[in-house]
């Protein structure tokens, strides 16, 4: 019995010992398949991510693509930014070396503070720019003072420079660091020193301008550190892009302004190339690369004279009687008046208990379309407005490019202002009176225009009637079929073609009489508003309207004592100078539309700069490609 029960124990022990030896052979033999799995099946998949983790990928912007004139004179292109970065590890006492530093470099201690933000943010062996845009003679005292300054150390890199500064700001634009609000996604924007157009021709053509990554593969260790570069591939710069600007008319354009708050625009009547987009006082781009100062950013908004408007895209002012030949060639066009009727001006027109004054105070009798142009006579037009109607006014407008925007291809292109008795009727809940009519018709009341709006109102006048649209992009060969780089509307129509611009179907005859009389303001000695300003160089004679647009309401009892000339006045109150011309006066190729802020009268301020402007146009001639010599202007 006992013998029984000692063979029943041994069988279970020996059953529980093969279950045991079972399971542990199961166990070892799970390990190692898993480590067969893991290093000979999945050895591929685990060689990558421990390469992951040693091996980094970094991204490397590219040069930023330069931007030429037709002539290919650089405007924006990149040089080397010496700029001075310190390691905290290296460093040691951090406050102390930026001491030493500040004794060494100009460093503002808004600079400081920053440098010490940004230590708490980064690790400690991450380089932290202290400083950029460093002169040849601030990097060479660094580099005499580096035992002082441990952690301290110069780096290269590439830094936007426009060689023109203030002469072409606002066509140009500038960049800047990227925003939080213009992050998308794309890793390049995230690169702590990246630059992105912000305003201008950098904005609009921003990314074919900025070019394709390269990228830099370094192993580190396991807290991130860089121990060395295994490999680097360049990225791709941006495309060279050529705009229709002559830089030396620009530059001719913005000094022939001075110091007024002003603009002119100059152009081909035929392809609509924007030669010359001048808009005074101007803004120095290479301040907003490096980083405006508070003072800085404060002065620039303070301004009264608006340096970051663009007023020749932007500004949008009354045009005064250059707006008399819209209401004229609407007026032919509508039969409502023979270019031979006369009008009788005695200085006013009564309309109702309202005196509708003329500019000339004791009138200027019998005008016809012809004379009534050339002396610029106010009531002639208020009749003809009258006739009219603003219905035809404001249809006329718009075939001649004004009231809505033209497309052009720069940011902030405002579209002026050409009112209808539906516009008054929502805008304002009342109904349109006929008064508004006549002002109207004299290019004052509601009615609003931009520069570039009134330089292509005298190019389509000028040019046969076609609707040529203004641009700024001009094809290279290197861009050819690259229809991206180009805003909507640009043309590659060459000298003498208007391909690819409609007609506005306007009567050749009525367009004729109108650039007549044009050529009558500045050539016709007897009663000609702009013939002081006429150009006197055989060949190259102008045609043109002038035009004075009232700030300020003149009051009857003003006008009983003495109307204030505008010298008299506080700025902010004279009237704007306004001129819009065209030249040669016989075969018309090149258009200038001139404003001048509060400047007094148009014939004797804006008239004499389009004149000086169209003269120097026809001499560089930037249609048969003839640039004079020039030196590119340094760093100043």
């Amino acid at each position: 019995m006992k013998k029984d029960r000692d063979q029943e124990r041994q069988k279970v022990l020996t059953r529980r010992a093969l279950m045991l030896g079972a399971a542990q052979i199961g166990l070892v033999g799970t390990l190692a398949g898993r480590l067969y799995y893991l290093q000979v099946v999945q050895a591929d998949r685990y060689r990558v991510l421990a390469d992951d983790n040693r091996i980094s990928i970094r991204l490397l912007p590219p040069p930023r693509g330069e931007i030429v004139d037709r002539f290919g004179v650089p405007l924006a292109i990149n040089e080397k930014n010496y700029r001075v970065v310190i390691v905290r590890e290296q460093s040691g006492d951090v406050p102390l070396t930026l001491e030493r530093l500040g004794r060494v470099i100009d460093l503002p201690e808004r600079e400081v503070r920053r440098v010490l933000r940004d230590m708490r943010r980064k690790r400690a062996f991450v380089p932290i720019t202290v400083r950029e845009n460093l002169s040849w003679e601030e990097v060479s005292r660094v580099e005499v003072n580096a035992p002082d300054l441990p952690g301290i150390s110069i780096e290269v890199g590439l830094s936007r420079f426009y060689p023109y500064s203030a002469q072409a700001s606002h066509v140009l634009g500038y960049v800047a660091a990227v925003s939080e609000s213009e992050l998308t996604g794309d890793p390049l924007l995230e690169l702590p020193d990246f630059r992105i157009g912000k305003n201008g021709v950098e904005k609009v053509h921003d990314q074919h301008l900025r070019g394709t990554a390269g990228t830099s593969q370094v192993e580190v260790n396991a807290l991130g550190r860089v121990i060395r570069e295994l490999s680097r591939e360049e990225g791709q710069p941006g495309r060279r892009l050529e705009i229709t600007l002559d830089m030396e008319l620009q530059r001719y354009a913005v000094e022939r302004l001075g110091e007024e708050s002003a603009a002119a625009v100059i152009m081909d009547v035929h392809n609509g190339d924007v030669l010359a987009l001048a808009s005074t006082p101007g803004f120095d781009p290479n301040a907003f690369n490096r980083g405006l100062t508070p003072n800085e950013w404060e002065e620039l908004i303070s301004n009264e004279r608006g340096p970051l408007t663009n007023k020749a895209i932007a500004g949008q002012y009354a045009p005064g009687s250059t707006f008399k030949m819209v209401v004229a060639l609407a007026a032919l066009e509508a039969g409502v008046i023979s270019p031979q009727q006369r009008v009788f001006c005695p200085g006013h027109m009564e309309l109702g208990d309202t005196r509708f004054h003329c500019w000339k105070r004791q009138g200027h009798g019998h005008m016809d379309m012809h004379d009534a142009l050339k002396h610029s006579c106010d009531v002639y037009f208020y009749e003809v407005s009258r006739r009219l109607g603003i219905a035809r006014i404001a249809a006329m407008s718009e075939r001649l490019g004004l009231g809505r925007p033209l497309g052009f291809d720069l940011p902030g292109e405002r579209g002026g202002l050409i009112p209808t008795r539906e516009w008054k009727q929502a805008r304002f809940g009342k109904p349109w009176h006929q008064g508004e009519t006549l002002i109207a018709g004299i290019g004052q009341g509601y009615i609003l225009t931009t520069p570039l709006q009134l330089a292509v109102m005298t190019a389509r006048l000028v040019n046969g009637g076609i609707a040529v649209k203004p641009h700024l992009t001009r094809f290279t060969p290197e861009q050819a079929g690259l229809h991206a780089i180009s805003a909507p509307g640009a043309t590659t129509a060459g000298p003498g073609g208007d391909a690819g611009f409609p007609s506005m179907g306007v009567s050749q005859e009525h367009l004729r009489l109108v650039r007549t009389a044009m050529a009558a303001v500045t050539n016709d000695p007897n009663g000609g508003t702009a013939w002081r300003a006429r150009i006197t160089e055989a060949g190259m004679e102008m045609g043109g309207k002038t035009g004075t647009a009232q700030v300020r309401r003149i009051t009857m009892a003003e006008r009983l004592t003495g109307v204030k000339k505008n010298e008299d006045l506080p700025w902010r109150q004279r009237d704007h100078a306004l001129f819009v011309g065209y030249a040669p006066v016989n075969a018309p190729r090149y258009c200038c539309a001139v404003i001048v802020e509060h400047g007094g009268g148009g014939s004797a301020v804006a008239a004499p700069i389009a004149r000086d402007l169209l003269i120097e146009t026809q001499r560089r001639d930037p249609a048969q490609g003839r640039p004079l010599a020039f030196v590119p202007p340094g760093r100043s």
